[in-house]
């Protein structure tokens, strides 16, 4: 069983909790066998979830935790007070090395502030930025950070820069990734103060593939693969994506439907439309890694089904196989 890849997934955590944690769990174990599941949460509940499927009864566990921590709680004192919750004894999993890794569609603040102080960072890393990959014309991009660090510092978008590098080199697998900063124009000389301090910093370092500033409207096209900015408008730029992305979605199906020659029409494209619109699902990518703690910690989002968790408890193996931590602490080390 040791090499296995161990995830501890919060079985109460998301709107959905926990039948579509459960479901994904057994999804992800069902698709990969190197993986085992610890279902984190209330036993009975979970138990009488997994009844309902088949699956090989050695790659999920049931760990028992009373209690949950809910989305409206402050997140500091939801820590503390409530040990027995599903995401701290998911966490303790992680720091104690009974788990490789941590999944959790529950409370972001309670995610972020538990990871920092129950997981706990990597030796020199300053902030640990949330990296979604969103999709874009060709491919996939990594936004980083999305929501972790609202007032970040230059020297904080450096190390974004440099572990968002490393995760989608060996993780997604694009060579020499090519790393931008979010800007309001081009041209160097532009952007806040954050941003055109950070800039020269950026174009110095010689162990990325840095190509200067990139404007919102050019994310979707893939101009670059490591897209690098502060919480606050990483966030905008995510939920604004997910939000047009669902609108444009629904439309374009909306049309089809509207005359009997469209609906035609709809049919004959249906199979290839399908398939294209599938790329743009942003619960085919998985959750958002918490980068540069000393276990890992993916966030998915809240309204989360089987679908993305599944993915998200997948995306686990290929962090541990290709070693993105013990990457990201030789990067970091390097540097002090």
């Amino acid at each position: 069983m040791s090499d296995m890849n161990r995830v501890a997934l919060d079985a109460m955590g998301g709107d959905h909790a926990p039948f579509e944690m459960v479901k994904g769990a057994v999804d992800a174990v069902n698709k990969d066998k190197r993986v085992k599941v610890f279902l984190v949460g209330k036993g009975e509940l979970i138990k009488a979830e997994l009844e309902k499927h088949q699956f090989d009864s050695s790659q999920i566990e049931i760990v028992n935790a009373t209690e949950v921590i809910e989305t409206a709680e402050p997140p500091v004192n939801a820590i503390r007070r409530k040990k027995d919750s599903s995401i701290v004894v998911g966490m303790k999993m992680v720091k104690n090395k009974e788990a490789d890794a941590f999944v959790s569609a529950g409370s972001s603040g309670a995610i972020l502030v538990g990871g920092q102080t129950l997981v706990g960072r990597i030796k020199g890393v300053e902030r640990p930025p949330l990296a979604p990959l969103i999709p874009t014309a060709k491919g996939v991009s990594l936004l980083i950070d999305c929501g972790a660090n609202v007032d970040a510092r230059p020297s904080h978008l450096v190390q974004f820069a440099k572990m968002g590098s490393i995760y989608m080199e060996h993780v997604v697998g694009i060579k020499d990734p090519k790393v931008a900063i979010v800007n309001i124009g081009a041209e160097e000389e532009k952007g806040n103060a954050l941003v055109k301090e950070t800039f020269p910093m950026l174009k110095e370092l010689d162990d990325i593939n840095f190509v200067g500033s990139i404007e919102a409207r050019n994310i979707p096209y893939g101009d670059a693969d490591v897209i690098v900015t502060e919480a606050f408008s990483g966030n905008v730029i995510l939920k604004l994506y997910e939000g047009l992305g669902a609108v444009l979605i629904n439309k374009i199906k909306e049309g089809m439907m509207t005359t009997t020659r469209s609906k035609i029409g709809a049919f004959m494209v249906k199979p290839a439309l399908k398939e294209t619109l599938k790329t743009f699902d942003a619960s085919e990518y998985g959750g958002a890694p918490l980068l540069g703690l000393r276990g890992l910690v993916v966030k998915t989002h809240g309204s989360a089904t089987a679908k993305e968790v599944s993915n998200s408890i997948l995306q686990c193996i290929t962090f541990k196989e290709q070693k993105i931590n013990e990457k990201i602490m030789e990067c970091i080390q390097t540097e002090q």
